[in-house]
């Protein structure tokens, strides 16, 4: 099968015009001399008859006095005016159709756009829709609309575009979707479908997305929708769908932008063809049960820009070369956010983690089994923002340099055996409202300035070796500080009255130090706090009577 390598860009022009041709469609459609005036009256009142709250207003305009034409939503074709070809209230707030949509909706006849989208209409599918048969875009997407999807749906064969998303319908995916031929989009997320995807679907050979992420789908993905070559998204995050993906769906789908299988039951290899989809901008496989080696020819996805494949036992290999594919990736340059977390990784993270792309952002290898030290040149990734490696087995020192990568928010290294002095050029990342440092074997004391970020939210350097006193300058950080963990260590000195000013704190953790003196009454200023422990420490005196408050 010939690989098609199109810009992404291109491909997002067809989409849109495709959608133009719609809206187009809906102005200038042809009449079959059929006079449906009174028919189209008729069930556009029955619409507005059925709308129970119209908070903006938008159906003020639908008076006698004014030809339904001119009524706000309504349009007609220019060449025979009294016949509409679309009806489009979408994100207008509209509560209605308690029970059934209209059932006179179904007497448009030359009705090509329905979009009620964003709205609250409460109610089942009406089969009488299904009499539309020019429809050519259908869009309920986030209402509340419930019941089945009729099997009549499969009537609409000019549909190009259907959309039932975001709404609470139940039971199976109609097998007669497979006779809309023309269709390009079939989204059904977040819903409460349930039972395995039809074979069916396989026959629509121009679908372009195929969106069923969030439903309760069962069973394997139906080989028959490897025919679908045209296919830019394939969304099937969040059921409970099972068996191997095919081993050749890099060549099945070479267009494909979107490949999201997250939070299923999928087991196996991850596809070594997936590189042949050379088009990929989005890989989530995380949440799954893949196996083995990640595909050390990913580099070769140019337009890759977010991969995860978390939460599998991917990995686990004798040789602990688990991490080679990382060299690859490389020559992803638009490469924003590579996940790994809670797999099987072994061997030692490669110095070449610091050639990938400038543009990342997020790094998460956490919760694996590399060994090794964390490179220096890591701060050559100079926008990165969320950098996660821990529950591993990394040794040696946090490198200083840390403290370049100003963009950085979260920095999590805890549970290795991480060893050395906190680096006081982390205070240099005035943006980090996250560090978490605990359970390593890091010695010294604490670095007073990791306090001048006004931003920072979880501080966790419990389970370590550290000595010296608190720096006061913590006790400064009123506005921001949440949760601050200093257990387990060897902390000496007093806890001053000065902590009472950190009155949005939530969780504060001391115990298992040195610390002593009387417990200031001032903590009773804390008054969010909801987790405190002060406990195993040289505190004198009884607890203050204030602290009863807490």
């Amino acid at each position: 099968m010939e690989v098609v390598c199109s810009n992404i860009n291109g491909v997002r022009s067809i989409i849109l015009m495709i959608m133009l041709c719609v809206i187009f469609w809906t102005t200038f459609s042809r009449s079959t001399g059929i006079n449906s005036t009174s028919t189209d009256r008729l069930a556009l009142m029955a619409f507005k008859h059925g709308i129970n709250r119209d908070p903006l207003g938008v159906l003020s305009s639908w008076k006698d006095s004014l030809h339904y034409c001119r009524w706000t939503g309504v349009n007609c074709s220019h060449k025979h005016i009294d016949r509409e070809t679309s009806l489009i209230f979408r994100s207008y707030g509209l509560v209605g159709f308690h029970g059934e949509i209209p059932l006179e909706l179904g007497g448009l006849f030359r009705l090509s756009v329905l979009e009620l989208s964003n709205n609250s209409f409460e109610s089942t599918f009406s089969i009488n829709l299904t009499k539309c048969s020019d429809l050519l875009y259908l869009h309920l997407i986030n209402n509340k609309l419930q019941g089945k999807i009729p099997a009549e749906v499969g009537f609409l064969s000019k549909l190009l575009i259907l959309g039932l998303s975001k709404n609470y319908f139940t039971g199976s995916i109609p097998a007669s979707l497979g006779n809309l031929s023309s269709l390009l989009q079939l989204n059904l997320l977040k819903n409460n479908l349930e039972g395995r995807i039809p074979e069916e679907l396989g026959r629509i050979t121009n679908l372009t997305r195929l969106d069923l992420k969030y439903n309760k789908l069962t069973g394997t993905i139906p080989y028959s929708l490897y025919n679908l070559s045209a296919l830019l998204a394939f969304d099937f995050i969040s059921n409970q769908l099972s068996g191997t993906v095919h081993p050749d769906i890099g060549l099945a789908f070479p267009r494909l932008i979107e490949l999201t299988i997250a939070y299923n039951r999928f087991t196996g290899p991850i596809p070594v063809s997936l590189s042949n989809a050379c088009n990929l901008v989005t890989i989530q496989f995380q949440g799954n049960h893949f196996i083995g080696k990640v595909p050390r020819d990913l580099g070769m996805l140019d337009n890759a820009q977010f991969i995860s494949m978390a939460g599998n036992q991917l990995g686990g290999s004798t040789t602990g070369d688990d991490l080679s594919f990382i060299l690859s990736l490389v020559n992803c340059t638009q490469l924003q956010y590579l996940i790994f977390e809670d797999n099987s990784l072994r061997g030692s993270l490669p110095s070449t983690i610091a050639n990938l792309s400038t543009q990342i952002l997020f790094i998460d290898f956490g919760k694996n089994q590399i060994q090794g030290t964390v490179p220096s040149a890591i701060a050559n990734l100079a926008n990165l923002q969320i950098f996660v490696m821990a529950d591993n087995r990394l040794t040696g020192n946090i490198p200083p340099i840390i403290g370049k990568l100003h963009k950085l928010r979260a920095f999590e290294l805890f549970g290795s055996e991480l060893s050395g002095r906190i680096p006081y050029s982390l205070g240099n990342l005035t943006l980090l409202s996250s560090l978490y440092l605990h359970e390593n074997n890091l010695f010294g004391e604490i670095p007073p300035n990791l306090a001048t970020s006004q931003n920072l939210l979880y501080l966790t350097v419990s389970n370590n070796n550290l000595n010296g006193s608190i720096p006061k300058e913590f006790y400064g950080l009123s506005s921001s500080l949440l949760f601050l963990y200093f257990s387990d260590n060897a902390l000496t000195g007093l806890l001053p009255l000065e902590v009472g000013n950190m009155m949005n704190l939530v969780a504060l953790n001391l115990s298992n130090n040195r610390l002593s003196g009387a417990l200031p009454d001032t903590l009773a200023k804390c008054l969010m706090i909801e987790y405190l422990r002060l406990d195993r420490n040289f505190f004198h005196e009884e607890i203050p009577t204030t602290l009863q408050t807490l």
